[in-house]
């Protein structure tokens, strides 16, 4: 069963663990995709706007040394 069919099933507590799996999974495949954007030099506000939230909320969220934080 995958994390989207247990998100949306029938059983509350299983759908909640699995809704919250599904986020972490998606910020961090946003702040991977961000991150490429970036090296490709994509503005923010081109981020922002693929993101659907404003440029103070993405810089907020991924800019700065925390973009790059978990590069070795």
């Amino acid at each position: 069963m995958t994390l989207v069919t247990t998100a949306e099933g029938d059983d509350p507590l299983r759908g909640l663990v699995a809704a919250a799996e599904l986020r972490r999974q998606a910020d961090r495949l946003a702040a991977v995709q961000v991150r490429r954007a970036r090296v490709q030099g994509i503005s923010w506000v081109q981020i922002a706007v693929a993101l659907g939230v404003s440029k103070q909320a993405v810089h907020k969220k991924f800019g700065g040394n925390r973009l790059f934080r978990n590069q070795g």
